[in-house]
């Protein structure tokens, strides 16, 4: 059965000033233009954050990697519209041909642009379980029944054409991007790594002074996740899922909230508390420190009920039967 929090989800997924040059010559890069959907960072040579803007339709942040002879796309966006407004951004920025798309997991926030870019050429790429789940879990946002038009618009999901279980190198020239898959978020995550540049685009397996959603997630093992990024790239740039691009010490925050989660959780089960009961001591103790993050208000409820299920071992995840 799903439960009220997907549709909550559901709706919040789907509601979501540069100088404008000549695209640049070969290997080169231009400048972007304004976007309405959201906002271009430039993180480094040929790398590029495509942060979100909260009333925009792109839903989550996307990542530009231009390298010697093509270009790679992390993450398509929630919408057609923010997808395509990042293809014309791109075109502004270099001519190179946009060759790989690295999906960073399934949910329908960072997947539905992915026919823009097939259509541009791109190849898709995911973990394995992003192809097994793109077209069926993304279902459950809306609850059941699943209205129609959320049914065929699912269903018509362009999936990865290549996937990988523990990871892949991407090499565009020179430059290599190391695909890895981590545990935590969905059980079908990704990190994009830009070697020697510092700058790591984790998807979902890190939100910026944001509630994470944790319909699919394994805590536990996203605490430890987050401890390995943390210990494998101390000072490097991180582009999270949600929220402004972000340092070590954000990670370790959001770590931090995964934790304070897990911890208020076991504690108040500890107490035999249950239902609404466990729920307000939960928040009592998160409350303090986190209700200024975004998000706050969508996902608490649905953070602490979702934890007592996983805690529980009664928590459904992804790809097991209802």
């Amino acid at each position: 059965m799903v439960r009220q929090n997907s549709a909550r989800f559901a709706r919040l997924a789907l509601t979501a000033g540069l100088i404008c040059l000549p695209a640049a010559s070969r290997g080169t890069e231009g400048a972007a233009p304004a976007a309405q959907n959201f906002t271009l960072h430039r993180l480094g040579r040929g790398v590029w954050a495509a942060v979100a803007k909260p009333q925009g339709s792109a839903g989550s942040n996307a990542g530009i990697v231009i390298g010697d002879d093509l270009v790679a796309v992390i993450d398509t966006f929630q919408s057609v519209a923010a997808a395509k407004e990042l293809l014309s951004a791109i075109r502004r920025l270099t001519p190179l041909p946009i060759r790989y798309v690295v999906n960073t997991h399934y949910h329908l926030d960072h997947v539905t642009g992915n026919g823009v870019f097939r259509s541009a050429g791109a190849v898709i790429l995911a973990q394995r379980n992003v192809r097994a789940w793109e077209r069926s879990e993304n279902l459950k946002w809306w609850g059941d029944p699943v209205p129609d038009s959320a049914r065929r618009m699912v269903e018509s999901l362009v999936l990865p054409d290549i996937v990988y279980d523990d990871g892949i190198d991407i090499y565009l020239g020179s430059r290599r991007l190391k695909v890895r898959s981590l545990p935590g978020h969905t059980g079908s995550d990704s990190i994009v790594v830009v070697e020697g540049a510092g700058i790591v685009f984790t998807g979902d397996l890190f939100w910026n002074r944001t509630l994470p959603n944790t319909t699919d997630a394994d805590t536990g093992a996203w605490v430890h996740t987050d401890d390995e990024l943390l210990s494998e790239y101390p000072k490097a740039t991180f582009v999270p899922g949600h929220g402004e691009v972000g340092t070590a010490a954000d990670v370790g925050a959001f770590r931090g909230y995964l934790s304070d989660l897990r911890n208020a959780v076991k504690k108040a089960r500890a107490e035999k508390k249950e239902g609404d009961s466990l729920v307000a001591a939960v928040e009592r103790v998160l409350q303090p420190r986190y209700a200024d993050w975004a998000y706050y208000q969508h996902f608490i409820r649905d953070d602490i009920t979702q934890t007592a299920a996983e805690l529980a071992g009664t928590k459904r995840l992804p790809g097991q039967s209802p």
